[in-house]
């Protein structure tokens, strides 16, 4: 994986934490301990190597599990982001509607994404897609999203779906935990 195919003008890249929110979490998303894991590990990597974490934070409004300041709204503990880490608060599913995001990756000369989080077919892809249309180049690693039941589909069907059928090859490139965590070694 070559996380160095960037534009002159975006040349940097960041990781982007989407609604990992101790309300989600509390539910027991698919493969939970498993991507909870590898998100962290990706945090770690890119503070490491100076790579920015940017923190996405959904408020659900009021009486929701992620209305802004309840518990639920939390970034799950784990993760949460250290001083001077940027959080964009949302109200939509894309992370970009109303928010600063754009701006702010665009200031940084950020053009590459990592994108990370809760719910798969929700603010995940939609994200995911917005970026995509605004050009940016998105990485997604594998078991770093996640999901729940939906109706007729289980958890593990809107993963795979999304994440080999949907995301890899159109909008992402879906590559191992492995390969994504030996890029930073390798100086991304």
């Amino acid at each position: 994986m070559d996380l160095s195919r960037k534009s002159a003008r975006h040349h940097a890249t960041a990781l982007l934490v989407v609604d990992v929110q101790e309300a989600a979490v509390a539910l027991g998303p698919y493969r939970g301990d498993e991507v909870l894991s590898n998100i962290a590990a990706l945090i770690e990597a890119c503070r490491t190597a100076t790579i920015e974490v940017i923190y996405v934070q959904h408020d659900g409004g009021p009486g929701e599990a992620v209305e802004c300041g309840t518990s639920g709204w939390e970034i799950h503990h784990p993760i949460r982001p250290v001083s001077g880490e940027k959080v964009v608060h949302k109200r939509f599913n894309s992370a970009f509607r109303e928010t600063e995001l754009k701006a702010y990756l665009d200031a940084r000369g950020i053009g590459t994404l990592i994108l990370v989080g809760i719910q798969t077919e929700y603010c995940v892809d939609t994200t995911c897609r917005v970026a995509f249309e605004y050009g940016y180049s998105i990485v997604m690693p594998e078991l770093t999203n996640t999901t729940f039941d939906n109706g007729d589909l289980s958890a593990r069907q809107i993963y795979e779906l999304y994440n080999s059928r949907i995301f890899a090859g159109r909008f992402a490139t879906v590559p191992s935990m492995a390969a994504t965590l030996e890029s930073f070694v390798a100086g991304a």
